[in-house]
């Protein structure tokens, strides 16, 4: 997961001072030199980090904080402040022309995602009611037009393309035209990358952008090339003015440093950032939402958007009942599943939960999204009865269930005793619910938090 090494080592370092009861300007210099080696060691610039340290240093070392009775708290506060600023303070969000249509131009380097990524923009657009156009401008990468026509179609997004025999400017400038007679609302073009900057790569970008003048001009830079990723940043921004970034591969095995460097060394902010290889696996940049996981504090707001926009609300509420009810059954449990699924990777929603990355090591603490899989196997090897009344599953049942789900018995046993363990704790909280609810209406017994 992204900053995993910082968050870890950021988190160790600001334990330590809170178990201080007052610091000294000695502590915070100690703390101070590990932040600066946590930070250089996840490849932020090193400009970046020496400016990044003092600043917090000079806040951390006034009297309002080692005077505290919580300084540990009051440093970690700054350090997340500061954090918040170093990657552009607030969320920064796209352009939006007053007259339609409002032009997306996509460029960066080969291998980024760059084409991925226009067609996850497309798709936030299209889910938003939108009518979006995406525009193939990379004529000399193998496959690339028929990359976006495949993602356009899943997407149900047109897709402008005029083959790799028309210049790319050409593309881009009849793109206009249909765009505007089709009543297209948005217009998102694909640019060819290179292996490297070049010069013949800058000055047909630069023509594209004075074809079609574009309101945003999006860099798609792959974060796990680390500082590379801020000397290409620099290198785009210079000669195009780039307008914004997105960050991919968020959540690969990164060092984390190209989010914590771009906007301090180029000016440019990150705007969204990619966080798989599925089209939907994409979402907003919060710098202060990213900050906060950093430090271990959790993102709970994104796993709210997250569980608003994927679990079904007809379905939350019915679970809801029969949860109320003890009517709560296997079938209801594999559904469940699928919907937690849909918020994505484990390890991700554990990310987000504050506190849960130090609980990921811990022996009895599993986040392997394999272990899901493998209940669901389980469960989809039962027959209909069984799922409704897992008490008629005998030893001869579990067998076949073991053997259809390339499981074990043992392991379809754990799955059945935790099921009834679940149970038996619904019908005692129901139970509990409607005696409360019976002492209420005659008014002997009533609890504090009851209205």
């Amino acid at each position: 997961m992204v900053f995993e090494g910082l968050a870890n080592r950021l988190q160790d370092t600001f334990n330590r001072l809170r178990g201080k009861g007052k610091l000294s300007e000695s502590d915070v210099t100690e703390a101070m030199r590990e932040v600066r080696l946590a930070l250089l060691e996840a490849d932020v610039n090193f400009k970046v980090v020496k400016d990044f340290v003092a600043k917090v240093k000079e806040r951390a070392v006034g009297q309002e904080v080692l005077q505290s009775l919580t300084p540990g708290q009051h440093v970690i506060k700054i350090v997340n402040e500061e954090l918040t600023a170093l990657m552009g303070g607030e969320q920064s969000k796209l352009a939006v022309s007053a007259k339609a249509p409002t032009v997306y131009m996509m460029v960066g380097l080969q291998g980024a995602g760059k084409t991925t990524h226009t067609a996850k923009l497309a798709r936030l657009l299209h889910k938003d009611r939108k009518k979006p156009l995406l525009v193939a401008c990379d004529i000399y990468r193998p496959a690339a037009i028929k990359q976006l026509q495949v993602l356009g179609e899943q997407l149900d997004v047109p897709v402008f393309s005029l083959g790799n025999e028309v210049s790319p400017v050409e593309i881009a400038r009849q793109a206009m035209e249909h765009a505007k007679s089709h009543g297209h609302d948005y217009v998102l073009i694909d640019t060819a990358g290179r292996l490297h900057i070049d010069e013949a790569l800058m000055d047909e970008l630069k023509q594209i952008k004075a074809t079609v003048q574009p309101h945003e001009i999006l860099l798609v830079v792959d974060a796990m090339t680390g500082q590379d990723a801020v000397n290409v940043a620099e290198s785009f921004n210079s000669q195009l003015d780039v307008t914004g970034a997105i960050l991919t591969k968020l959540d690969g095995d990164t060092r984390g440093g190209a989010a914590l460097s771009i906007r301090a060394v180029t000016g440019t902010p990150i705007k969204y950032a990619g966080i798989g290889e599925k089209i939907d696996a994409i979402e907003p940049f919060h710098p202060d939402r990213m900050a906060s996981r950093i430090l271990g504090m959790g993102d709970v707001l994104t796993l709210i958007e997250k569980a608003q926009a994927t679990i079904d609300k007809d379905k939350a509420l019915d679970l809801e009942r029969k949860m109320r009810n003890a009517d709560f059954t296997l079938e209801d449990f594999l559904d469940q599943l699928q919907q937690v699924k849909q918020l994505g990777p484990l390890d991700q929603i554990m990310g987000m939960l504050p506190g849960m990355n130090k609980m990921k090591g811990m022996q009895n603490v599993n986040v392997d999204d394999k272990q899901i899989g493998r209940v669901e196997a389980i469960i989809r090897s039962m027959t209909p009865g069984e799922r409704t009344e897992p008490s008629v599953i005998n030893s001869s049942r579990r067998k076949r269930i073991a053997a259809g789900s390339g499981t074990s018995v043992q392991e379809v046993n754990r799955l059945l005793k935790q099921f009834e363990d679940m149970q038996k704790m619904m019908k005692q909280f129901s139970g509990m619910a409607k005696k409360m609810k019976g002492k209420k209406g005659k008014g002997g017994f009533k609890l504090p938090f009851m209205p």
